[in-house]
């Protein structure tokens, strides 16, 4: 049996894309990770923010924050979010251990 390991997914999405593409963007992503032997274990939708600075000429993106467990670092999805043009910057995070089972991500092993 292979480690499951917790990550974190930062998303920021062009400001102006829909709501549906949004969420259709977060489906995919979890039958990617489904796929690969993860599950993505819980969705926070931020909303619309401001930049702290014009990033691509952009003022403001749509944030998304995804919590996965997963048994490796989900290159598949990387690959998915760099090719997709509705996403401005993206980005992962291994959480350690004692940081996934304080967010309730009991799966999670070393």
């Amino acid at each position: 049996m292979r480690a499951v390991r917790a990550y974190e997914l930062m998303i920021i999405f062009n400001a102006e894309t829909e709501e549906s593409a949004v969420q259709t963007t977060i489906n995919k992503l979890g039958e990617m990770a489904n796929e690969d032997g993860g599950t993505l274990e819980k969705i926070d939708k931020w909303g619309v923010r401001r930049f702290a600075y014009e990033i691509h000429k952009k003022k403001e993106g749509f944030y998304v924050v995804l919590q996965f467990l997963a048994p490796n670092a989900l290159s598949e999805i990387d690959r998915t979010l760099r090719l997709a043009d509705e996403v401005i910057r993206h980005k992962f995070m291994r959480l350690p251990v004692l940081e996934a089972h304080k967010r309730g991500l009991a799966g999670a092993t070393v």
